[in-house]
C-alpha cells in the first residue's frame, strides 16, 4: 500500500512539474504502477487533430458504485471520473462538446452525479489530485470551463473496470463514452 501511495504521489508531482515548466502534459509521465486502478488512455484522430484522455481505471470489486444509499459515488456529488489524480483531456482542436465550447488545450474532467442525470464538467486546471483528504472533490466551480449534459444508458453487461472511450463517429464528429458498474454515459462532440 505504501508503494502504491508513493507511485501515485510521484505521478502527481511529475505532472505538476511539467505544467509549471510550460511543457504541457506528457501522458507517459502520468503512468504509474497502481495495480488497483491502473492507468488507461483513449485517443482519436479526427479532422487531422489528436484528442486523448488519460485516467486511472478502478474496479467495482463487489462494491455499490452509483445510485442511492451506500454508494461509493453518492448522488448529488462530483466524481473525479476515475481514481487517483483528476482525469486529463487533451485536445489539439477546438471542440464543441454537446454545446460547450472547449478551446484546444489541456483540461481535467469530472462528472456531476445528479440522480441518474449526469453532467460532464470540463475544468481548466490540470495536475490536481482528484479528491481532497476529507473525500470532497477538487473540482472548484470557479475553475470550470463549463458543464454539459451526458446521455445516460445501461451497458450491455456490467462493467467491472471503469472504461472511457473516445470514438470517431463520422466526419468531424466523435463521442466520449463512460461505462462503469451498471451505468453508461456519453457525450457527443464536434471538432471545429
Amino acid at each position: 500500500m505504501k508503494q502504491l501511495v508513493t507511485y501515485s504521489l510521484m505521478a502527481g508531482m511529475i505532472l505538476a512539474a511539467a505544467l509549471a515548466q510550460g511543457q504541457g502534459i506528457d501522458k507517459k509521465k502520468l503512468m504509474t504502477d497502481n495495480t488497483q486502478s491502473p492507468g488507461a488512455e483513449t485517443a482519436a484522430d479526427i479532422g487531422g487533430k489528436h484528442i486523448w484522455i488519460y485516467y486511472h481505471a478502478p474496479s467495482v470489486n463487489s462494491r455499490k458504485i452509483f445510485n442511492g444509499a451506500g454508494a461509493l459515488q453518492p448522488d448529488e456529488s462530483v466524481w473525479r471520473l476515475g481514481a487517483d489524480f483528476a482525469t486529463v483531456l487533451h485536445t489539439d482542436a477546438n471542440l464543441d462538446l454537446n454545446g460547450l465550447n472547449v478551446p484546444a488545450g489541456d483540461y481535467s474532467l469530472y462528472v456531476a452525479l445528479n440522480k441518474g442525470k449526469w453532467d460532464l464538467i470540463v475544468n481548466k486546471k490540470t495536475g490536481q489530485w482528484g479528491i481532497n483528504r476529507d473525500g470532497t472533490t477538487t473540482d472548484v466551480p470557479a475553475d470550470e470551463l463549463g458543464r454539459t449534459a451526458m446521455t445516460m444508458s445501461k451497458p450491455a453487461s456490467p462493467a467491472e473496470k471503469l472504461k472511457i472511450d473516445l470514438a470517431h463517429t463520422s466526419g468531424n464528429r466523435g463521442k466520449i463514452n463512460v461505462a462503469w458498474e451498471n451505468v453508461e454515459a456519453s457525450v457527443p462532440f464536434t471538432v471545429k
